[in-house]
């Protein structure tokens, strides 16, 4: 037990500060191969840290909880993609929880451009308050970023239609893009993209458009050391490659969320990491 604490207890804390529910911790958890009952005590002792009082655990996971289904992947298929204006090159795809690397989504002078247009905008990043909804600033996030709103611009809209393209959803489903710069040591440590469902915080977020269904992250520059994006349920690592990206998606059809997209951004140890970032939601996005 004092083993597994040392290495899930940051993790645990960085999630219930989030607002994850315990029954969506401890499914995490469970993939990763810890037992069940040992992750619902360590998830209580968190918890229970984390508020300074005994906090009760309800455990719906196995009466209330279905398994997440893995349907049909919106993203087509084949080697490569035609998005919009842009063939794309597919480099790999994993299934479970659905993962697919990719190759040539921006052009070396988009990349340039964006973090030209970026650099002046750039304020420190936040992270949703699972209580109210707030975007509030804390240390497991240590990036800077800045916003575009859908189709801003010419090139904004050209990278909004290829983006949807190749997400294939609307284009009206997606929140407007984010750039995000991390200097060396920068890092965000393992989280999910989607609002808890049944964190008052999260309505404020969902309210317009609906959960969050999938998220493409584009890398705009080459890493020199660090940086790749972690999949920790899924043992898998993706290099921060200048134009590349990886695709991912947390909502099936059902509505159900999946746990096993767990990720974050290692830390930088070497140079600086750019990346931009889109999300798409349920519906029209305002």
């Amino acid at each position: 037990m004092e083993a597994i604490n040392g290495l899930w207890n940051e993790w645990l804390a960085t999630n219930l500060n989030r607002g994850c529910t315990h029954e969506s911790i401890v499914e995490a958890m469970a993939h990763a191969g810890i037992d069940v009952s040992m992750a619902r005590d360590l998830v209580r002792s968190a918890a229970t840290a984390r508020n300074g009082e005994h906090t009760a655990f309800v455990d719906t996971t196995v009466n209330d909880a279905s398994p997440y289904e893995y349907d049909a992947c919106p993203v087509a298929e084949g080697n490569c993609i035609r998005a919009y204006d842009r063939d794309v090159s597919v480099l790999m795809r994993i299934a479970r929880p659905q993962i697919i690397v990719l190759d040539d989504v921006l052009s070396g002078d988009e990349c340039e451009d964006l973090i030209v247009r970026s650099r002046h905008r750039l304020k420190r990043s936040t992270t949703v308050n699972p209580d109210n909804g707030s975007e509030d600033v804390i240390e497991m996030r240590t990036s800077e970023g800045c916003w575009f709103p859908r189709c801003e611009d010419a090139l904004i809209e050209r990278l909004d239609r290829r983006i949807a393209a190749l997400m294939n959803w609307p284009i009206d489903h997606g929140e407007g893009l984010q750039v995000l710069h991390y200097a060396p040591g920068g890092e965000y440590r393992p989280h999910f993209d989607y609002f808890p469902p049944d964190q008052e915080g999260s309505a404020v977020h969902t309210s317009h458009g609906g959960q969050r269904v999938a998220t493409l992250i584009v890398y705009l520059n080459d890493v020199e050391g660090g940086g790749a994006t972690i999949f920790p349920q899924a043992c898998a690592a993706v290099t921060a490659r200048r134009g590349g990206a990886v695709y991912f998606r947390y909502m099936n059809g059902r509505g159900q969320l999946d746990p096993m997209t767990l990720h974050g951004g290692a830390p930088v140890t070497s140079g600086e990491k750019w990346i931009m970032t889109k999300w798409m939601r349920e519906r029209v996005c305002e």
